[in-house]
């Protein structure tokens, strides 16, 4: 990648929930992936990448310690990539952990990319294709065509059928400019949204923004049940 994208990204990381449908005694992102924790695959890789500045990890007022610990004494990253990393609390849901998160940012970035802890194996050619969208259109997000068929069903039964060629999983990186997303948050505070807003795109979408998308794949998925510690062990052996 150009140069002229050297520094001018930062990522924010929420890692915060405790991942309930993983039914473990300790948050599913601290859970071991072949020896090392889910967090430390998608955390290494943006810590590595000169685009990024600077990133956030956002993190269980309970678990601060345990991720400060965890790092110290198991990740054998440069200085340089330590240097880069910033952790704090998160809020009671996503997108405030997210706003704790952009709300940290010390780095002159013009750009904020923000992604799930549990989606492990993100790749760096995702992350370069989110800066390039980002700067040449706008704000963006990450997601995956439906390859099955899609129903709207209630109380049991078939509603109608969707046409697949319009739906899109979403994942993540959801990316926009540092200052939009500022702007928004303030929008928030003066006027409460009635929804919870799940990622950082129906945040941007409520607000008229446009989103465009960059094509994700089922490496870049997210690790959310136990059985998906199979599934994801294969995939990185494959790797």
């Amino acid at each position: 990648m150009s140069d002229s994208f050297k520094g001018r990204f930062a990522a924010v990381l929420p890692a915060g929930g405790i991942g309930k449908r993983m039914g473990g005694a300790i948050p599913k992102q601290l859970m071991l992936l072949k020896g090392k924790p889910v967090y430390f695959y998608c955390l290494e890789t943006f810590l590595s990448m000169d685009e990024i500045s600077q990133v956030v990890l956002a993190v269980p007022a309970d678990w601060k310690s345990h991720f400060e610990k965890d790092i110290s004494e198991n990740s054998g990253w440069s200085a340089e990539m330590r240097n880069k990393l910033t952790i704090v609390v998160g809020g009671s849901e996503r997108w405030q952990s997210v706003r704790n998160g952009v709300e940290a940012l010390d780095c002159q970035a013009e750009y904020v990319l923000v992604h799930d802890v549990a989606r492990p194996f993100v790749s760096k050619e995702i992350v370069q294709e989110v800066c390039r969208t980002l700067v040449e259109k706008g704000s963006c997000l990450v997601a995956k065509p439906a390859i099955d068929t899609i129903k709207i069903a209630e109380d049991g039964k078939v509603e109608k059928t969707i046409d697949r060629k319009k739906i899109w999983m979403a994942q993540t990186p959801q990316a926009a400019s540092v200052a939009l997303l500022k702007k928004l948050y303030d929008r928030i505070d003066k006027e409460p949204l009635d929804f919870t807003p799940t990622d950082e795109a129906s945040i941007l979408e409520f607000f008229g923004e446009q989103v465009f998308i960059v094509q994700g794949n089922a490496m870049n998925d997210k690790l959310t049940t136990p059985e998906d510690f199979d599934v994801f062990s294969a995939r990185l052996a494959a790797k």
